[in-house]
């Protein structure tokens, strides 16, 4: 059931449209990723929350009735929720909402301190309905982090096969960080909003619901998200320590051919790799037609993988590629999936490199490191007004707070805001944040998405995921 939009905003927020400036009839805010881990973001998911919740008749009646009710709990008074400013949306515009909605192209990686998206309102009567949507909006900071995170691992994982392995093997790289994320998010909603956001650097992925989601908001014309069969560790405990060998054979028959990852810890890793991986079934993996998949999932993942790999080059034997590094046989790949985040990637990487094994023998699982451990604060994301009218007079708008530092200094804070209304341009290569009436002779980079209800602008999958690869 399609949530309410009425109730889809902060509190404090149905107050506001008293608190403004008596006269105000404008407010303009930007929104702007104003630093953080990463050096640049990429913009994503704002197109699902447009359909979603904004698209056409935004709320009805009921909706308004809802509403009334449900504030007049939270604040205990009748004075604060006002329905009048919602029947009036109703009754001229049918419950479409008048606002327009300006942003970057989805896809596009734009560094941090840029204005990413605007948003006013078209009907001076409806001054604060402009950041009465900023709790909903807002949350497009969730799939721009998850679609940033995943693509800074590709540029760390495409460095080290540069290092380390043959050209030909570069294709491969789409498959090496597999999204493992689902179970560890906190709504089905985040599932597909990050799981999707992924999907735009790599094609790994055990979220099912991150393809379908790309279909349904964006277009996607394929399934981008593709995995294997595995097994769990209910499956490899089955018949307890003495059955291992037994279950580990059954593996291999289920899938005699083709790609099949087998979780391979239960009880020891060590034994099970060299005892039977490369011992017992040796001989009948170096015959498949397909790839098994070892998967430790406990201890140090630097020095279980590294030992894992020291038997597995003495019991299956390595060639050495071009660039001198050893690679297994093609019938015998390792995938790391516990201990893995962005801090680890580069460690476990370095440590293969450092003993000369080639990067293209260890493919990634990720789970809430990928999905769930992200916050606003990772990309530091605001939205702050920066133009309003008052009794018909346009006037920038700032935030410039003065801070204490850990010295007791009063100093400049990092969030003060920029003023005015914004566009974003493309100069000798480089994006920067200007004001709208500055150098007419570059074009905004944002386009209008969204006035009055109606999507001005649609995104596919496919050209977002090009965006996001390209630039």
């Amino acid at each position: 059931m399609k949530e309410n939009l009425l109730l889809l905003a902060d509190a404090y927020k149905y107050s506001h449209y008293k608190l403004y400036t008596p006269g105000t009839s404008k407010i303009y805010s930007y929104l702007e990723s104003r630093g953080g881990l990463f050096p640049e973001t990429v913009f994503y998911g704002l197109q699902y929350y447009l359909k979603e919740y904004l698209e056409g008749q935004a709320f009805t009646r009921q909706d308004v009735d809802e509403a009334e009710a449900v504030m007049k709990g939270v604040f205990g008074r009748k004075d604060v929720f006002r329905r009048e400013n919602f029947d009036y949306i109703l009754e001229k515009y049918g419950g479409r909402l008048p606002v327009r909605i300006k942003a970057v192209p989805e896809g596009l990686a734009i560094p941090v301190h840029n204005v990413l998206m605007t948003i006013e309102n078209t009907d001076p009567a409806c001054f604060w309905l402009t950041n009465f949507l900023e709790t909903l909006l807002m949350q497009v900071w969730y799939p721009n982090t998850v679609a940033t995170l995943s693509r800074e691992v590709r540029k760390t994982v495409t460095k080290y096969f540069e290092a380390t392995a043959d050209d030909s093997s570069r294709g491969a790289i789409d498959f090496v960080l597999n999204d493992f994320g689902f179970r560890g998010v906190s709504s089905v909603e985040s599932a597909g909003l990050g799981g999707s956001a992924h999907l735009l650097s790599f094609n790994g992925s055990d979220t099912v619901l991150a393809s379908r989601f790309a279909q349904r908001y964006y277009g996607a014309k394929a399934v981008y998200g593709k995995s294997i069969p595995a097994t769990e560790h209910s499956i490899m405990t089955l018949l307890g320590p003495e059955g291992e060998k037994q279950i580990f054979r059954h593996v291999l028959d289920a899938y005699p051919e083709g790609l099949v990852a087998c979780v391979s810890d239960s009880y020891n890793i060590f034994r099970a790799v060299e005892e039977y991986w490369g011992g017992a079934f040796k001989d009948e993996i170096l015959k498949r037609q397909g790839t098994l998949v070892i998967r430790p999932d406990s201890g140090d993942p630097v020095m279980t993988l590294l030992s894992v790999f020291d038997i597995l080059f003495a019991k299956f034997g390595f060639t050495t590629n071009t660039k001198g590094f050893r690679v297994l046989p093609p019938q015998v790949r390792v995938i790391q999936g516990d201990g893995v985040d962005h801090e680890s990637i580069p460690l476990l990487y370095d440590a293969l490199k450092e003993k000369g094994i080639s990067a293209e023998n260890l493919v990634l699982g990720m789970g809430g490191a990928l999905l769930q451990k992200v916050n606003r604060d990772t990309q530091k994301f605001a939205l702050k007004c920066s133009y309003a009218e008052v009794a018909g007079k346009g006037m920038d708008v700032r935030k410039q707070p003065t801070e204490m530092n850990a010295e007791g200094k009063l100093v400049a804070s990092f969030k003060t805001s920029k003023a005015g209304r914004l566009k974003l341009v493309k100069e000798a290569g480089k994006y920067k944040t200007i004001a709208q009436d500055e150098r007419l002779d570059l074009e905004d980079v944002m386009e209008v998405v969204f006035e009055n209800g109606e999507i001005r602008k649609s995104h596919t999958f496919e050209g977002v995921r090009e965006r996001a690869q390209k630039n």
